[in-house]
């Protein structure tokens, strides 16, 4: 007679066991803030229309900077550059290759940005070209103009960083060292300089501000805002902007580059940057 109860008990356990456990855990790491922009990366078709409107925009003001010797898009071009030859600056990453699989991997794995991950995919060379990137390169390296590649990514991941370029179709130049990487710091304005002593640079294409200016590198976020408003007359003719809300200084400004702080402690800083009235 007690057999039904104990059936209808076993039964209700394991209703309870398969909502329970069927629940999504809360999961409150950094990574995870990232779902929304790398899903937008990813799948958005506006993403890929603000890419291909960027090297569109790019085309046309390299037209324009070709025939104006005057012209340069660097604030370190200093002295008589007029006839120098003329070279375009890209950054490389969420610039010309799309590395979105690599932040997908840290949210499946619920796991944060480190130094070992990002060097092991970057080895790998399997990043994607972004819309409109490689056709803008070669297109201005057919006109004479030397395509200098200046990142952030260390030393070490150089001649994977090369494969990687080489493999997706952009244009590298035989005896000479086109792909700066990072040495010493993570300004770019030194490498931007190095350049300009021996080019006119008429285009600065990135991701992040720093890509650009170096006082936008770690400022804080007013102070990144007066730069902008500042340089108006440079956006979209001189300094070309390539979208990328997964990550960078805009982040890193919202809890002052503190990225020591803790995952809650940068959470809670986030949230109190949102503007809600």
């Amino acid at each position: 007679m007690k057999q039904p109860k104990i059936w209808s008990l076993f039964l209700i356990s394991l209703v309870l066991w398969g909502i329970l456990g069927c629940t999504p855990a809360k999961k409150d790491d950094k990574s995870n803030d990232m779902l929304n922009a790398v899903l937008w990366v990813q799948r958005a078709a506006e993403y890929k229309a603000l890419s291909l409107q960027a090297y569109n925009v790019a085309e046309k003001m390299l037209q324009q900077a070709l025939k104006d010797k005057n012209w340069t898009a660097a604030s370190e071009q200093q002295g008589s550059f007029q006839n120098l030859p003329p070279a375009i600056i890209l950054d490389i990453d969420e610039t010309v290759l799309n590395n979105s699989p690599y932040q997908g991997q840290l949210i499946r794995k619920n796991a944060s940005f480190s130094s070992e991950s990002w060097s092991a995919w970057c080895n790998k060379a399997r990043a994607r070209a972004l819309p409109g990137a490689v056709a803008f390169c070669n297109k201005a390296h057919d006109r004479g103009v030397t395509v200098f590649y200046v990142t952030n990514r260390k030393e070490s991941l150089k001649e994977a960083t090369r494969k990687n370029l080489r493999e997706q179709g952009f244009p590298l130049e035989p005896g000479l060292e086109t792909i700066l990487l990072r040495k010493d710091t993570s300004d770019k304005g030194e490498r931007r300089a190095a350049i300009a002593r021996k080019f006119r640079i008429l285009l600065l294409l990135g991701d992040n501000a720093g890509d650009f200016f170096s006082p936008f590198t770690r400022a804080p976020q007013a102070k990144r805002d007066s730069l902008v408003t500042a340089y108006a007359s440079n956006w979209g003719t001189k300094w070309i902007v390539l979208p990328n809300p997964m990550y960078g200084d805009w982040e890193g400004a919202l809890y002052n580059y503190r990225y020591d702080l803790p995952k809650e402690e940068k959470q809670r800083l986030k949230l109190s940057k949102l503007i809600v009235d």
